[in-house]
């Protein structure tokens, strides 16, 4: 029996076959054989206390955050939800209540 490659986005070695993919029973993540064969991996995105977030979850915001070109902020305890990850420097794409669509970093929130 060979063993199976860990998941590349939460590291769980839970993994199982399903046809020609594999899957992550823990964070429904799917990748086919060839980006095993090939070495590519996925990016990992991680709150402020090391706990891996996905599409969809909801965050806690930690820390009061000012929104840049108004006097509004984002008050500690806001939360987020139906949070759509993205690469770069700010890595949430999210609309939050009474301020309307903006950019997170991940290390300003929590799951909640």
């Amino acid at each position: 029996m060979t063993a199976l490659p860990h998941c590349p986005q939460c590291q769980s070695s839970y993994t199982y076959e399903d046809g020609a993919m594999y899957v992550c029973p823990e964070c429904a993540h799917e990748w086919s054989r060839e980006a095993v064969a090939e070495g590519v991996t996925a990016r990992v995105w991680k709150d402020a206390h090391g706990t891996v977030l996905n599409d969809g979850d909801t965050v806690t915001v930690i820390k009061d955050l000012k929104v840049k070109g108004s006097s509004l902020v984002v008050k500690v305890g806001t939360k987020v939800k139906n949070i759509r990850l993205i690469d770069g420097d700010h890595d949430i794409d999210c609309k939050i209540d009474g301020i309307g669509a903006m950019q997170l970093k991940t290390e300003f929130v929590k799951k909640a």
